[in-house]
């Protein structure tokens, strides 16, 4: 069985309910979690630096921990270059995370679909090629929501309940506006709130999201690959943290390491 690892990345906590719920599944499994803090948020940089950003920590990895896969678990950073990267580590096995809507198509019923997530996502050409698959001529309501990104990377640890339910409402709202009767969780930090998304969505949206779906796939390739999956002996579990260059006076970036020794991760800085 192979014993390496394997990596979550995003660009902050938001890709930490992929790798949880992977771990849940599959607790005999080396995990490694990077939150690239020091280029939040990925939603706002363009696509050719992106690349080189994700190429970088992809390198850096490689030698730090040798996975025998890279999730990207940031809908970001999948659109933009998940193929790049592949072409790049041609022997590294490459997960991505793409928002739902083949599934939010299935379930609709105006044939209205709202997403949300950052601006790079809502703006890529991917969100129209999924919708044309799979929709069969359902309609998206796209809505980049950066200032929900920031408040679950900042703000979402020391937020009670009623705060982060005020944080979901405007955008439930637009969508309902907009006759829209599925939304689509389109960005991974998006996960943190998604007990508040259903609630406040009750009677008339459905919420959508793909965490089992990403967990099944990583599965699947895993067993493909001469049994990779369920590596033996005792399984680490390590985070990786590049550091937030903030400037002085930004919110605090505590909420990685509150994260990580919530999860019991051993943290360390990349």
């Amino acid at each position: 069985m192979d014993k390496r690892p394997v990596a979550f990345l995003d660009s902050g906590i938001g890709g930490l309910p992929y790798c949880r719920n992977f771990v849940s599944r599959n607790p005999g499994e080396s995990v490694v979690y990077v939150a690239d803090c020091a280029h939040f948020p990925y939603g706002e940089r363009g696509r050719e630096e992106l690349r080189e950003i994700l190429r970088g920590l992809t390198e850096d990895l490689a030698a730090r921990a040798d996975p025998k896969m890279l999730v990207l678990a940031c809908n970001t950073a999948t659109v933009s270059a998940l193929s790049f990267l592949r072409g790049q580590f041609p022997r590294l096995l490459f997960v991505g995370t793409v928002p739902a809507v083949k599934p939010a198509a299935l379930g609709s019923k105006t044939r209205r679909i709202g997403v949300l997530g950052t601006r790079r996502t809502i703006d890529d050409s991917c969100i129209a090629e999924l919708a044309d698959r799979y929709g069969g001529g359902c309609s998206i309501v796209p809505v980049a929501a950066p200032e929900l990104v920031d408040f679950v990377e900042y703000r979402y640890t020391a937020a009670g309940e009623g705060e982060r339910r005020q944080a979901v409402l405007p955008y439930l709202e637009r969508f309902r506006n907009a006759g829209a009767d599925a939304v689509v969780l389109g960005c991974t930090h998006f996960l943190f709130l998604l007990g508040e998304f259903r609630e406040a969505a009750k009677p008339d949206l459905a919420i959508y999201d793909s965490v089992d779906g990403i967990t099944r796939r990583i599965e699947s390739l895993l067993d493909g690959e001469g049994g990779a999956l369920r590596g033996g002996g005792a399984a680490f579990r390590r985070f990786y943290l590049r550091e937030p260059r903030l400037p002085a006076g930004g919110p605090p970036a505590d909420s990685p390491r509150f994260w990580a020794d919530r999860m019991g991760f051993e943290l360390e800085t990349l």
